[in-house]
């Protein structure tokens, strides 16, 4: 399934996007606080069988954002059916 981003809100300091699939149905959202020299980064998704597909459309959404400001500190708890998930674990395959 391919996964988009859907903004709902975006400012200099904080953002919320929905993430929808290919039908334009959300299944998930994501949020970022960035506050001084700390971004913070909290993201739901429903379906397990999306994993990669979640973690390669956040994964560079992250990185950009991360080169906004030098020595930007992360801080992230994102969840995929209701368990963690590491966007730095290496894909199996």
């Amino acid at each position: 399934m391919q996964l988009y981003f859907s903004p709902e809100f975006l400012k200099e300091e904080a953002q919320v996007l929905n993430i929808v699939d290919d039908s334009e149905k959300a299944v998930g959202y994501l949020a970022f606080l960035i506050e001084s020299d700390k971004m913070y980064v909290y993201g739901q998704l429903e379906h397990e069988g999306v994993t990669e597909d979640f973690k390669d459309l956040v994964k560079p959404y992250l990185q950009g954002l991360s080169k906004l400001k030098p020595n930007l500190e992360v801080y992230s708890y994102l969840t995929i059916g209701g368990k963690k998930v590491d966007l730095d674990e290496e894909k199996n395959g």
